[in-house]
């Protein structure tokens, strides 16, 4: 038996582990079976190069729990290790066992699958452990079988033992206040968290398996039930395939796999897979989301060679795709990631603009492959795309080959295709092209009706961020512009060289006019007398398209504009002075009549814009019954 002193520079180094080196103690079952698989994948790449003797069999990987005894014990059927290699991987914490492996093995074998870092990982087992004991032998033909023990300070003891198969078995003598990992149901949500993916089997107990009755078997026949393996892993998840040997219902299949609680398919798909200038696979699922979404985030997983890293992404996946779900993996990033590695390392930033271009590369595949689908699923999908063509610019530009402009009538354009449909009709007197659209089909049913009979086309544009969404599309396009029908009365959407002509004279509107402001909150309303269609309503209410527009950037986080202060609530009142109503006001003799039409008048034109509520609201009932006795 051969005693000694773990290699450190400080003999602090397992409080310092137990309290700092991970951020949560449940980690250690990750880092153990992350190295039972590395040991078990190094193993497999041996045989395939002939450095191991006879048949390596299947291995798995076991967990088991022994609540009376307080142990939990993690045993492998991989390369195992020799008394000189437990000295130097385990007691020399400086070394790594899968780095040297790598170093010596890369001209040989393509792709090893090591997950590393048997050093440190090995170390968190101390976290939730008084004592740990190794049990381990070398594949390594006549290397004798080992046994070490550390309680959780430099001392440690080393033997050999009688173990007779290959691999390692460790077993963690749990401490006192770590006594929770000794529950069933902790292990199972664990193995379920971080390991549900892993690459080697994994057993955790057994269960029970009824087998198929035999044919003909009579009615009232119980089938014969078995005990089997208990296994708590799907080793080959379909990011791991070829995307050539996966259906539709195979990705399907894998989506319910990863969200178990999820009712919802998805609506598509994207499976990455690139090996240059980094290795990323995955599967990118889009959800179902509706407009008024609350961008759930967190539902992408990061993985490492399948081994669960953390659920948020931010920094590797672009913000604006965070609302998608599905698994990433990618050796090239580190089990213990923190969010300033993510922000300051250099291939996270290249995997981010990839991600970003694959899945603007999908969206354009499947508009071009069946564009009535595409259209179909736009309502679905169209918050993270206009998210997306507003966060990132490389995504906008490609946007123009699937990003769908609906019109109230659900007749879909791409903007090329809108802007050749409207021109004729939607070109103002300076030669701009004139893009109507309503936010509201119902409460701006009468705006979009008047835009209508004049021959318009009205867009329906109703998602949150569609103001900043607009505002992007001017500063990039030429010559457009982006009215919302209630902006104005309908001859002053497009201004045109032609005039109606008023029966109202000029100095009979300068007479209305401070009559009218008189009546109304002033404040909040601007008065505007405008000669129109003798059948247009006598008062319509607008609101004033660039006020509006700032006011609702500024409540979705309008960027600069935070430091203009709140943009007050601004209308027009715009009374047509060619409608019948309108002369029977300037001519009304009687002051408190002229008043109550106005005020009735006014009231109609909010009710009609959804501006009427609680005391206005019930005042103006009063006042119309009233009126029709």
């Amino acid at each position: 038996m051969a005693t000694g002193n773990i290699n450190v520079t400080a003999e602090n180094i397992f409080p310092i582990i137990k309290k700092f080196l991970y951020s949560d103690h449940e980690i250690f079952l990750r880092e153990l079976i992350s190295n039972a698989t590395d040991a078990t994948l190094k193993l497999k790449h041996l045989s395939t190069l002939g450095e191991v003797k006879g048949d390596i069999g299947n291995p798995i990987i076991e967990i088991k729990v022994d609540k009376d005894k307080k142990e939990i014990r993690i045993i492998d059927q991989g390369i195992g290790m020799t008394g000189e290699e437990v000295e130097k991987y385990i007691n020399q914490v400086a070394f790594s066992g899968a780095e040297e492996f790598v170093e010596k093995y890369k001209d040989k074998v393509e792709d090893s699958g090591i997950i590393g870092h048997f050093g440190l990982g090995f170390y968190s087992s101390f976290m939730v452990a008084s004592k740990v004991e190794i049990f381990t032998k070398s594949f390594v033909e006549g290397s004798k079988a080992v046994r070490w023990e550390c309680d959780g300070s430099p001392k440690y003891t080393l033997e050999e033992t009688d173990k007779t198969t290959r691999g390692t078995e460790i077993v963690l003598h749990i401490d006192e206040d770590s006594l929770e990992f000794l529950e069933e149901g902790k292990i199972t949500q664990l193995l379920n968290k971080y390991n549900k993916f892993m690459p080697i089997p994994i057993k955790f107990g057994t269960r029970e398996e009824s087998l198929p009755l035999p044919e003909g078997a009579a009615e009232d026949a119980k089938p014969e039930k078995i005990t089997v393996d208990n296994i708590v892993n799907n080793p080959t998840p379909a990011w791991t395939k070829n995307p050539t040997d996966l259906s539709d219902e195979d990705y399907k299949e894998f989506y319910r796999e990863l969200y178990p609680m999820q009712f919802e398919e998805p609506l598509f798909n994207i499976h990455l897979n690139v090996d240059y200038p980094f290795n990323l696979t995955g599967i990118l699922y889009f959800p179902k989301l509706s407009k008024s979404v609350d961008p759930m985030k967190d539902k992408i997983q990061l993985y490492q060679n399948q081994v669960f890293v953390t659920d948020n992404v931010e920094g590797i996946v672009p913000d604006f795709l965070q609302m998608l779900r599905g698994v990433i993996d990618s050796p090239d990033i580190p089990l213990n990631v923190s969010r300033s590695y993510l922000q300051a390392d250099g291939a996270v930033k290249k995997i981010s603009s990839y991600i970003t271009r694959k899945v603007a590369d999908k969206l354009i595949s499947l508009f071009k492959n069946d564009r009535k689908a595409f259209e179909a699923k736009w309502d679905d999908i169209k918050v993270i795309i206009e998210y997306g063509m507003l966060s990132e610019e490389k995504f906008f530009e490609k946007s123009d080959k699937f990003a769908l402009y609906p019109t109230v009538d659900k007749e879909y354009f791409t903007f090329e295709e809108l802007v050749e449909e409207i021109k004729p009709t939607q070109t103002d007197k300076d030669d701009k092209v004139v893009i109507l659209y309503a936010s509201d089909v119902k409460s701006q049913h009468s705006y979009i009706d008047a835009a209508k009979e004049k021959g318009y086309q009205v867009l329906l544009l109703d998602s949150p961020i569609v103001s900043h969404l607009i505002q992007k599309l001017e500063g990039s396009k030429e010559n457009i512009q982006f009215v919302r029908v209630d902006a104005d009365h309908v001859d002053n959407l497009i201004k045109k060289d032609e005039n109606q002509i008023s029966k109202l004279s000029d100095e009979e509107k300068e007479t209305l006019k401070p009559i009218i402001e008189e009546a109304i909150p002033k404040e909040t309303y601007t008065v505007q007398l405008e000669a129109m269609d003798s059948n247009a309503n006598p008062f319509m209410i607008t609101q004033p398209e660039f006020m509006r527009r700032m006011k609702e950037m500024q409540a979705t986080g309008g960027g600069g504009m935070m430091g203009m202060g709140n943009f007050p609530d601004m209308y027009n009142l715009v009374v047509n002075t060619n409608n019948e109503l309108v002369g029977e006001i300037l001519n009304t003799k009687t002051k408190k009549k002229q008043e109550r039409l106005i005020k009735q008048a006014f009231d109609l034109a909010k009710l009609s814009q959804g501006l009427l509520h609680g005391e206005e609201l019930t005042t103006f009932i009063k006042r119309s019954f009233q009126m029709i006795k």
